[in-house]
């Protein structure tokens, strides 16, 4: 697994840490059930202190993503990706809103941002 940090980033690095998984998992470089490196291996891996992997590995296994097991050690979600939920819908919308209304006052037309989507979609499953 490569994981591409960049420390100058306003986005805190246990948080690119959580996109870069989920977006392994989108673009299936990861498999369902695929073991990841232990805590302590990957933050010794990429260079960050332990906790920081600690809270990405927390948040995803609270949203679904993976799995923690005391044998068997971290794996992507074995079973399947959590469903879209009402409350993750509506988080997107929160998240996507300010994005849109900052394009919309720099001039971006609805094409351009439907471009946009469209080119990361298909980016991200390589299609």
């Amino acid at each position: 697994m490569i994981i591409e940090l960049d420390l100058q980033a306003e986005v805190p690095i246990y948080t690119q840490l959580v996109n870069q998984i989920i977006e392994g998992i989108a673009s299936r470089r990861l498999q369902l059930g695929e073991p990841l490196p232990s805590v302590r291996s990957l933050a010794s891996d990429i260079g960050v202190n332990l906790h920081t992997v600690n809270k990405a590995y927390t948040l995803l296994k609270q949203d679904g993503y993976i799995q923690i097991h005391r044998q068997r050690g971290v794996v992507v979600h074995p079973d399947g990706m959590p469903p879209v939920t009402k409350e993750f819908s509506d988080k997107q919308h929160r998240e996507l809103r300010p994005i849109i209304a900052e394009a919309i006052c720099r001039g971006m037309g609805k094409e351009q941002l439907l471009d946009i989507v469209n080119h990361l979609y298909n980016d991200i499953t390589q299609q």
